[in-house]
C-alpha cells in the first residue's frame, strides 16, 4: 500500500491527505434539513448528514489528492449510525481509488491491539468464512504501551500489505508535557522516532517503509531532526492550515526526492466555505470551496518545496 500512496502522490503532485473529520457545525443547513426530514433529529439523521457531506466533498476533490483520513471519533460520537457513516465513507473513498488512512489512534496490550488491527486492517474468521470489517489501508497507532501494543499491528500489515502511522511528535499545544521530556539527555520523541525507524525495517517497501510516523507541522525544527532519524519513514504531517502550519513549515519533512511526507488538512478543507477567503462560494457550494482550498494548499506546498 505504501507503493500505491507514493504513486498517487507522484501522479497528483499533491502530497495531501484530506481529513474527513465532520462536525455537525461544519455541515450546511440544507444538508442537515434534508437528512432530518428523512430520519428526524436523531443519531441516524446526524449520520446521514455526515455521510452526504463527506460524499459531496469526495466527489469534488478525489482527483486532486492521493488520500483521505477519516477521524473515527467524529463518527463514534453518533454511536452505531455514526460508525455506519464511517464505513460508508471508507467504502466510497475506495471506490474512488483513494488511499484511506483510518485515524483511530489505537494501541493497547497485545491481544487487544491484535483485535484492533484485525478490525481495521485485517480479516476476521467467522466459522468457515472470512470477512474484512472497516478495511482501511493505513491506521494511526499510539506507541505508548511499547512494542507489545505495536507488533500486532505490524503483523497484520505484513499479512495484508497495509501500513501504519505511529504517533511520534503530535501537533497539539500540550504535546510537550510528555513528548519533549528528556530521557538520557534527549527528548522522548527522538527515542520514539528511532523505534519507529527500527519497526519500519520489519515491513519495508522498495524505498520507504510501510510503517510511518506522525509529526506535527507546528514543530518544523523537530521535523528536521526526525527526518534525519527516520530517512525511510513516510511522515504524516497534521497541523497545516487551521492549526497554524504553512507550506514553508513543511520543507524539512520531505526528503531530497520530494517524497517522504504527506500533509493533512481537515477543517481547513472540509469547512473552507466558512473562511473569509472562500466565503463567495457560499454554503450551497461548500464542496467547490473545498476543492479550491485543496488547490491552494497544493500550490503552497509546491512553492515551498521548489524554494527549498
Amino acid at each position: 500500500m505504501i507503493h500505491k500512496l507514493i504513486a498517487k502522490i507522484q501522479k497528483t503532485q499533491a502530497p495531501i491527505v484530506i481529513g474527513l473529520d465532520p462536525m455537525l457545525s461544519y455541515i450546511p443547513e440544507q444538508i442537515q434539513k434534508k437528512a432530518f426530514a428523512e430520519y428526524g433529529e436523531t443519531l441516524e439523521g446526524a449520520a446521514e448528514a455526515i455521510w452526504q457531506f463527506n460524499k459531496e466533498i469526495v466527489d469534488k476533490t478525489w482527483d486532486l489528492v492521493p488520500a483521505v483520513k477519516p477521524q473515527i471519533a467524529m463518527y463514534e460520537q453518533f454511536g452505531i449510525p455514526g460508525l455506519e457513516a464511517y464505513q460508508k465513507t471508507i467504502d466510497y473513498c475506495h471506490a474512488k481509488d483513494l488511499v484511506v488512512i483510518g485515524d483511530i489512534k489505537r494501541g493497547d496490550i497485545g491481544s487487544t491491539s491484535a483485535a484492533y488491527a484485525t478490525g481495521h486492517l485485517g480479516k476476521i474468521q467467522v466459522g468457515s468464512k472470512c470477512y474484512t470489517a472497516f478495511n482501511e489501508d493505513f491506521a494511526t497507532v499510539n506507541p505508548y504501551l511499547g512494542s507489545d501494543g505495536v507488533k500486532p499491528f505490524i503483523e497484520v500489515c505484513q499479512e495484508e500489505n497495509k501500513g501504519l502511522f505511529i504517533l511520534v511528535k503530535t501537533s497539539n499545544p500540550s504535546s510537550g508535557e510528555f513528548q519533549d521530556r528528556l530521557i538520557d539527555g534527549r527528548p522522548l520523541y527522538e527515542h520514539v522516532g528511532e523505534k519507529v525507524a527500527q519497526w519500519g525495517q520489519e515491513h519495508m517497501g522498495d524505498t520507504y517503509s510501510y510503517i510511518g510516523a506522525v509529526v506535527g507541522a507546528t514543530y518544523p525544527e523537530m521535523g528536521r531532526v526526525l527526518r534525519k532519524l527516520m530517512p525511510k519513514t513516510f511522515i504524516l504531517v497534521p497541523g497545516y492550515g487551521a492549526q497554524g502550519g504553512t507550506g514553508k513549515d513543511l520543507v524539512h519533512f520531505f526528503n531530497p526526492d520530494g517524497l517522504g511526507a504527506i500533509v493533512n488538512s481537515s477543517r481547513g478543507i472540509i469547512a473552507a466555505y466558512k473562511q473569509e477567503k472562500y466565503a463567495s462560494f457560499g454554503a450551497e457550494h461548500f464542496a467547490d470551496a473545498s476543492r479550491a482550498a485543496v488547490e491552494d494548499m497544493a500550490a503552497d506546498i509546491r512553492r515551498a518545496l521548489e524554494a527549498k
